[in-house]
């Protein structure tokens, strides 16, 4: 057994949620997490001033899986994620 661990976008939970469903892989746990990695952080500008946002906002899934299904469904989770810019997030596979 691995347990695979992915940082992702937000938006992205629901149609990774399905995604691994789809797969036969119900169960996961979700985390509400917040970090930064190469972007670090945002700039926004509001009411005319500007202010950086150095930890942003993600979500985390942990799930277990069998040795033989681990390219499988780290596969499906970066190709339900992956927009090409930075901040997609990482998949730790343990």
């Amino acid at each position: 057994m691995k347990s695979i661990e992915a940082v992702i976008r937000p938006e992205k939970l629901d149609i990774v949620k399905d995604a691994l469903i789809e797969l036969g892989y119900p169960g996961m746990t979700i985390t509400l997490v917040k970090g930064h990695g190469n972007q670090k952080g945002i700039s926004e500008v509001w009411r005319g001033r500007k202010f950086r946002i150095d930890l942003l906002s993600k979500t985390k899934i942990e799930i277990t899986v069998k040795d033989s299904d681990v390219e499988k469904i780290v596969n499906t989770i970066i190709s339900e994620t992956q927009t090409g810019s930075i901040g997609d997030g990482k998949v730790f596979i343990l």
